[in-house]
């Protein structure tokens, strides 16, 4: 596996400067090794004779450290070094302007197609082909996948309200929580796509359709005495049902106290949050990551979940440190981010993934917030106590910017949004990577806490970041969202202000 350049501290070194966008890599004979198409592709890319070659088309301004294969690579040729290299070489192309494709502005980066994108979505709200029966049981998904893409694309859903409160009656449970379809059992992560769809299109209609009582006890039913949550009754526990769980209780306002009939219930009277954090806690590994349960290996989507449980058990910058070890875990999430790619891989020896510009990605602004603790508006939040530390760029947000306009678009009559330039755009990928966008091109400032306990309710302020260079043109800027429960901040608010003035049931 090549040795990479985190992107963190290398693009410190790099200035911007005006970079000859290289040619397209030669096809060679399929009779080569990926390895080696990789090499003479690199070798193409960074040769005179193609630097000079691109000069006469005109320049852009693109860093070196987008351009080019890494400067540090491991000779050891693997099957992980190959596919990298190939990847790699897959990017390049993209990354320098070089396909043809679509116009750059003069930093190299292609407009986001925003209608392209909406028409890509509202045809994945339609009738699906036939194809599509393996996502039978992620129904409630693909409605938050579309209805969140075309919130952040600054698209008003509310016209699918309707269909959206048929739906959601048809797929819930007498016994409490949503299934992934007609008929199916009750599951936490269908649960909580549901609930957040239906938070979405908003309206006491969608919120009414949720049977608390119902969701109280079966979350009950969940709730191991070991802190954590089950996904299903009798299914797996992991940190996924922390963080479904966190979020519908919040959202809902649902009561803390236990069933009796609870497996986690004691004369001692523990509650739904009773050990939760603790539960996190023993998910980071060594790496400094977080896996789905205690010893397992560590994943970009459980760090967020991890970190999305603790910033509503309380304030982040309380949390967070009480029950992890942080700087192992930015140290974690920065090598996540590859050069020249600009983009997240999920796991250690991976490859980059247009998805995780959400699931890591989106780790960064908790974090963010986290280190630099409350602060007011009128401040600047990086010079308030902490002279130096610049708390905003933690990671190459120009990186990840990079890679979604360049690499993770589609920018073909399909439209949508994809893992990487060789596969296929698809509802989930649409969703994710739109959300690692709006991440990156905001920045989340924690204004304040109502209180040091349990369900200490924090108030964020999510701003357009100015840094500079700004890379793509402000109409490509999307719509932000909520840093905990990635619903529109408005969205949040209008859901939970309903169910504050329905306590009980």
């Amino acid at each position: 596996m090549p040795i990479k350049t985190s992107l963190a501290r290398a693009r410190q070194r790099i200035p911007h400067k005006e970079t000859a966008a290289a040619p397209k890599p030669s096809r060679h004979s399929p009779t080569k090794s990926r390895r080696a198409q990789a090499e003479l592709a690199a070798q193409d890319l960074n040769s005179p004779n193609a630097h000079s070659a691109a000069q006469s088309q005109g320049s852009t301004m693109i860093p070196d450290l987008f351009t080019s294969f890494p400067p540090i690579r491991d000779a050891l040729a693997t099957p992980s070094s190959a596919v990298q290299d190939a990847t790699v070489a897959e990017c390049l192309p993209f990354l320098t302007a070089d396909t043809g494709t679509a116009p750059c502005n003069q930093h190299g980066v292609p407009h986001l197609d925003r209608p392209r994108h909406i028409k890509f979505l509202r045809k994945n709200l339609g009738k699906l082909p036939g194809r599509f029966v393996s996502l039978d049981a992620s129904r409630p998904w693909l409605l938050y996948w579309c209805l969140n893409g075309l919130s952040l694309l600054g698209v008003d859903v509310s016209d699918y309200r309707e269909d959206l409160v048929e739906t959601a009656r048809s797929m819930q449970n007498d016994t409490g929580g949503f299934g992934g379809g007609i008929g199916h059992d009750s599951h936490l992560a269908c649960t909580y796509a549901m609930v957040l769809a239906l938070a979405i299109v908003g309206g006491e209609d969608a919120y009414e359709v949720i049977d608390r009582r119902a969701m109280w006890r079966w979350l009950c039913t969940l709730k191991r005495p070991d802190g954590g949550f089950r996904m299903a009754v009798g299914g797996e526990v992991d940190i996924r049902g922390a963080y479904c769980a966190a979020v519908l209780i919040t959202l809902l306002n649902l009561p803390l106290e236990l069933s009796p009939g609870s497996p986690a219930w004691t004369t001692d009277r523990p509650n739904l949050f009773t050990g939760l954090g603790d539960h996190v806690r023993r998910c980071q590994t060594f790496e400094g990551g977080i896996s789905a349960q205690p010893n397992g290996e560590a994943h970009g989507a459980y760090a967020f979940c991890a970190l999305g449980c603790l910033a509503i058990l309380g304030a982040p910058h309380r949390t967070f440190t009480s029950y992890l070890d942080v700087p192992r875990l930015i140290s974690w999430l920065s090598s996540r981010q590859y050069a020249p790619e600009g983009g997240y891989s999920g796991r250690t020896n991976k490859l980059v993934d247009g998805c995780y510009s959400h699931w890591v990605g989106c780790c960064w602004p908790l974090i963010e917030a986290s280190l630099a603790g409350p602060s007011s508006l009128m401040f600047d939040v990086n010079k308030a106590e902490n002279p130096g530390v610049d708390f905003q760029n933690l990671y190459s947000r120009e990186g990840i910017i990079r890679y979604i306009l360049c690499c993770a678009q589609d920018q073909s009559k399909r439209g949508g949004m994809r893992d990487k330039p060789s596969k296929t755009s698809d509802a989930y990928h649409t969703c994710y990577v739109l959300s690692g966008l709006s991440s990156a091109q905001h920045v989340t400032r924690l204004l304040a806490s109502d209180g040091e306990g349990l369900m200490t309710h924090s108030k964020y302020d999510v701003s357009p970041y100015a840094g500079s260079p700004q890379i793509y043109d402000e109409e490509d800027r999307v719509s932000a969202t909520d840093p905990v429960y990635f619903i529109p901040e408005g969205k949040r608010q209008g859901i939970m202000s309903y169910f504050l003035s329905k306590p009980g049931f």
